[in-house]
């Protein structure tokens, strides 16, 4: 088996959509204030396909303009390369591009997938809600303007953080169980 002389990475795998539709979240304010909040809704949206290790808050992500095996066979690809000495288990959903016969798996990548319907086991999930917690109430006027925002907030992230917001207790413990 050619990883077998690699060592074993975990990687936990989703993608996020953001577009230039407003995010709203609850905001603090006096008793009967609502919060005021300009909208302009806009239907121009990519998406972030993105990876990320528990254990060491490292991560990987790419950006395309859809959700389809193609994507996904870019972003596979992509991700391999960053880590081509270790043989990296990547945990994601059932998404139907993540399963579809033409994907070419790289060598270097073992895909194992959760379970239907449970994306609160996909710590991934956290780091998502957190990206968009930075860019919520902002009103962008151009996809453009969106991106540049969001590559800043990525590279804002430092390792410790993204391990602080994915490192689900129950996998740290099982990747620091596995023998080297």
């Amino acid at each position: 088996m050619e990883g077998a002389n690699r060592p074993l990475r975990l990687f936990c795998q989703d993608e996020c959509r953001i577009g230039l539709m407003p995010i709203t979240r609850h905001r603090i304010t006096l008793p009967g204030v609502k919060p005021i909040q300009e909208a302009k809704p806009g239907y121009e949206y990519f998406y972030l396909y993105g990876a990320v290790e528990p254990e060491t808050g490292q991560r990987f992500f790419t950006e395309h303009g859809r959700l389809n095996s193609d994507c996904f066979q870019v972003f596979l690809d992509r991700f391999a390369r960053a880590f081509p000495y270790s043989h990296n288990v990547m945990v994601l959903d059932n998404g139907a591009f993540h399963k579809a016969k033409k994907l070419s798996i790289p060598a270097n990548v073992e895909l194992v997938f959760l379970p239907p319907y449970s994306p609160e086991l996909n710590p991934v999930e956290r780091f998502w809600q957190d990206l968009k917690d930075q860019l919520a109430f902002d009103l962008y006027r151009s996809l453009a303007c969106l991106r540049q925002d969001v590559r800043s907030a990525l590279t804002a992230y430092t390792d410790e953080a993204v391990a602080s917001l994915t490192g689900y207790k129950y996998l740290v413990e099982a990747v620091g169980a596995l023998p080297s």
